[in-house]
């Protein structure tokens, strides 16, 4: 199985001291993690460094075949093309409609094609059950409703992994529980590798997969 994360004897920083040493956590394609920990114990750091906002302190990291620690700043949006990231708070852009939010994404990301560009916005609101919603803006949508367009935006490039950091934290337990089923699927019916962040003991139950937990400054499995 290719793997599409790998952190040997790696410490992770916060931006400015290293806040979790040592960890060495493989993921691959197809694989569901949940990273669990108290707050304030490197959870986020963990996604922030992935992602490539934070440099990896030291040891061994890869991401989607880039090496972390080699990492050029003109190296960090052809990272991205292959990572979809899902917030808590959703962080769409307020001031522009869906359709523009997922545009952005993909002019961002180096697509040019008008025709392309479009087919592919139908294409990831169509997936996430958003079709009719592309003209709306942001605020005339439910919290719900804004996760999955946040979903749709992290599917526009088929990335290899879906970077999720407490996506239900807003929500309601329904509203919740169609989030989690629409994750679920895209990991099922796509092979696409899910690491999400929770305080959510229930969504592990429910949604079971491998578990990482930070604390006493370590992540290991558990």
């Amino acid at each position: 199985m290719k793997k599409v994360i790998i952190f040997k004897d790696a410490d992770i920083s916060n931006g400015e001291s290293v806040v979790v040493y040592g960890v060495n956590l493989e993921v691959g394609e197809g694989d569901l993690v949940y990273i669990v920990g108290k707050v304030g114990t490197g959870k986020t750091s963990i996604i922030r460094t992935i992602i490539a906002e934070n440099r990896l302190a030291s040891g061994e990291g890869s991401v989607c075949g880039f090496d972390l620690t080699q990492m050029r700043t003109k190296d960090i949006p052809q990272l991205r093309r292959k990572l979809g990231v899902v917030f808590q708070d959703f962080q769409l852009l307020m001031d522009r409609s869906v359709e523009a939010n997922l545009e952005f994404v993909l002019k961002a990301t180096g697509w040019k094609d008008r025709e392309a560009m479009d087919k592919r916005i139908a294409e990831v609101l169509e997936s996430v059950g958003m079709q009719t919603k592309a003209h709306k803006m942001p605020h005339q949508l439910s919290g719900g409703e804004q996760q999955r367009i946040a979903i749709a935006r992290a599917i526009l490039n088929s990335p290899e992994v879906i970077i999720a950091d407490e996506p239900t934290g807003n929500l309601d337990a329904e509203t919740a529980d169609g989030i989690l089923q629409l994750l679920m699927s895209i990991n099922r019916s796509q092979g696409t590798a899910i690491v999400m962040v929770t305080h959510n003991r229930g969504i592990i139950e429910k949604y079971p997969g491998r578990i990482f937990e930070t604390k006493n400054e370590s992540c290991t499995e558990i």
